[in-house]
């Protein structure tokens, strides 16, 4: 296995000779994905291109024993700070719709979204070969990547009637007409240093160093997360989200549903500033999958009533949407986040770095919701703030009822008809009580886990590698 080596990164505004390394060659594609025995087969995923081959695969998550970093208390500092400093994204000139923006930000969060973010960033900061301009960036005034210069008001001060509480008066007024105003002559942009090929390995950035737009982008994953959930509530007309009441019991559907699109135009002002298409295009992305998502689910429980056309007719089929829906509303957010990461990190076309964090992503967050569907089906079930059955009583056949149904068959009519007769969720509880379609779900989210781990071996070794790792183990075993 290639050694790698760690070194301070130093890079100013002035123009200097910089860090850059070729992109190290791999003589193997590495498959994410293997079949699970007695299950339907999830779909491959092929993670990463051209990847070293592992000398030994890792061991089972069981054999483990070394202890790693905890990943909470390894960024506990960066996410309280993620945590603070987001509000200040949601102000509104409407004081009731920042209320129901911010509703679900005050409750208790895993903030697992934007931990994925900063550590996959703290892993593979200094890899990429565009890591000495984006270092620079974050330094330089002028470059777009400071801090200050991310925080300006998202609502720009030379658009025409806008408002925003932050706004210039000259702006924000409607009282009188608005003028035209030259524009000031546009300031000549700083130039970035020159790269430098020194080096032929790569190094870590030492010590670790987290990039202000890595931040921010910890931050928008989170807005989508939440936006995302205030509309799942008013679709599944949840009463409680973990414990409390929902938005749409609190305020109502319709300004919980606005208040989920007034996140999304947050998150689409704030993901412009990070200055990279790539990052752009894999985040809008991810909203297109969560609406893709909740459509397959919407197949699966309304579509007669919807019209919605192509409802899954056999067992097989019903899992493969189970689990594309899974990756849609679930893992693409988890998948597609931990790669902007590596890319706001100066990861290029054909660097492994960012196929490593999609991979991981993919994995994880695919195991993650296999767990929460177990949930619901244990004495666990009450941490989630849902009475027992709540899927089901929303007429959801998650991985538990699915492969009951391999060794019950009469567990099919009722996916058929949603659970919709009387005694149908109570039958289907005792059905899958009764089968072993809890345990074999486990059984798929640790051969997941177990994938995510496995990838993370192509990096080099880091307590936020360590704490990954360890990641990967506490999704499994979870009881929240």
């Amino acid at each position: 296995m290639r050694r790698w080596s760690v070194a301070a990164v130093r890079v100013s505004c002035q123009p200097s000779s910089s860090r850059t390394s070729p992109t190290p060659r791999f003589s193997r594609t590495y498959s994410g994905h293997t079949q699970q025995k007695r299950s339907f087969p999830a779909q491959s995923l092929a993670t990463a291109q051209h990847a070293e081959p592992f000398l030994d695969p890792p061991p089972p998550l069981a054999a483990t024993s070394h202890v790693r970093p905890d990943p909470y208390k390894l960024l506990a500092p960066q996410l309280h700070n993620v945590r603070e400093t987001l509000l200040n994204l949601l102000g509104s000139a409407h004081p009731g719709l920042s209320e129901i923006a911010k509703y679900y930000f005050l409750h208790p969060s895993k903030q697992l979204r934007p931990l994925l973010v900063l550590l996959f960033s703290q892993a593979t900061n200094g890899l990429g070969n565009g890591w000495h301009i984006k270092r620079w960036a974050a330094e330089c005034e002028g470059a777009g990547g400071r801090s200050e210069e991310l925080d300006r008001p998202l609502t720009r001060a030379d658009v025409l009637n806008d408002y925003n509480p932050s706004m210039p008066d000259h702006t924000a007024s409607f009282e009188d007409s608005f003028s035209l105003k030259a524009p000031p002559h546009p300031r000549k942009l700083p130039i970035p240093p020159p790269a430098s090929f020194a080096n032929n390995s790569p190094v870590l950035s030492s010590p670790p160093f987290l990039l202000p737009t890595q931040i921010r982008l910890a931050q928008i994953v989170e807005m989508i997360h939440v936006a995302s959930l205030l509309h799942d509530d008013v679709i599944d007309k949840s009463p409680l989200r973990r414990g409390t009441l929902s938005a749409p019991a609190a305020f109502g559907n319709k300004l919980s549903v606005l208040a989920g699109d007034f996140l999304l135009g947050r998150t689409s002002a704030a993901l412009s500033r990070l200055g990279s298409n790539e990052v752009v295009e894999l985040i809008a992305s991810v909203i297109a999958n969560l609406v893709e998502g909740e459509i397959l689910q919407l197949k699966s429980i309304h579509g007669e009533e919807l019209g919605i056309t192509g409802a899954p007719a056999v067992g097989r089929e019903y899992f493969n949407i189970y689990l594309q829906k899974t990756y849609m509303k679930t893992a693409s957010l988890m998948a597609k986040g931990a790669r902007a990461a590596v890319v706001l990190g100066g990861c290029k076309e054909g660097e492994i770095w960012k196929e490593i964090a999609y991979a991981y992503g993919r994995n994880l967050g695919i195991a993650f919701q296999l767990v929460d569907d177990i949930l619901d089906y244990e004495s666990g079930e009450a941490a989630l703030g849902k009475p027992g059955g709540a899927d089901l009583q929303l007429g959801l056949a998650t991985g538990p009822a699915l492969f009951a149904w391999e060794e019950h068959p009469e567990m099919g009519p009722l996916i058929k008809r949603k659970f919709q007769q009387e005694g149908d969720v109570e039958l289907a509880r005792d059905l899958v009580r009764r089968s072993s379609g809890v345990e074999r779900t486990r059984d798929l989210a640790r051969n997941h886990a177990d994938k995510a781990r496995e990838v993370l071996v192509l990096l080099p070794d880091s307590d936020a590698k360590g704490a990954l790792e360890a990641l990967t183990e506490r999704v499994v075993k979870r009881t929240w």
